[in-house]
């Protein structure tokens, strides 16, 4: 087992599918939320794999520190600054990890 690496001192905790975490799914879609106390960062992290039915339980999600999902996918570290309401998605482009924002799918240049 690899050793987990600390990226972000005090990165706050986040919001993070199951299937990420147990990676049986990849990280696909990040959205930034209002924090909802002093130790949230607002970020919500969704796998390629959930379905609305599988979201729907919150029993699905878990709350973990930022760097552990870090550690599951390093390109996160790009958009860790990015403002609340922030929603865009993970793609692979021409062999490269590029961030997609949800609403507009212009690349966003993190």
């Amino acid at each position: 087992m690899s050793k987990m690496v600390t990226f972000i001192e005090s990165a706050g905790g986040c919001v993070v599918s199951n299937n990420i975490l147990s990676k049986r799914g990849k990280l696909r879609w990040c959205v930034r939320e209002k924090s909802i106390n002093d130790i949230d960062n607002g970020w919500r992290f969704f796998s390629d794999i959930d379905s609305e039915e599988y979201l729907t339980n919150p029993d699905n999600m878990s709350i973990c520190d930022f760097n552990t999902v870090a550690n599951i996918e390093p390109a996160i570290l790009a958009i860790y600054n990015l403002p609340v309401g922030t929603d865009i998605e993970l793609k692979h482009v021409n062999g490269k990890k590029v961030f997609i924002n949800s609403n507009t799918g212009d690349i966003i240049n993190v």
